[in-house]
C-alpha cells in the first residue's frame, strides 16, 4: 500500500474479527492548516481502508519502507 509522506507513528494496523483495519493520520495536519501551497504533490489528509480477511489468514507483521506499506499475509491450513 502507498502511504508517501506518512511516518510509522503516523500509522495503525489493526486485525479484528477477520478485518485488517490501515489508519493513517498525520500529527502536523494541525500546523500545515495555515500554509499555504501553490501545488502540493503528495496529499496529506487522513485515511482508512478496511479488508476483509479470508478464514485461515493471518497478518504476522507490517513493514514500512520508502513510502510503502509492506503487510505480510499467511495463510494457515488446518
Amino acid at each position: 500500500m502507498a502511504v508517501a509522506g506518512f511516518a510509522e507513528k503516523d500509522l495503525g494496523v489493526e486485525v479484528k474479527e477477520g478485518v485488517l483495519t490501515v489508519k493513517g493520520a498525520r500529527d502536523s495536519e494541525k500546523h500545515e492548516e495555515t500554509k499555504r501551497y501553490l501545488y502540493q504533490g503528495i496529499a496529506g489528509r487522513s485515511f482508512e481502508r478496511r479488508f476483509q480477511l479470508a478464514e485461515n489468514v493471518e497478518v504476522k507483521g507490517a513493514a514500512l519502507e520508502n513510502g510503502l506499506l509492506h503487510i505480510d499475509l499467511v495463510r494457515v491450513v488446518p
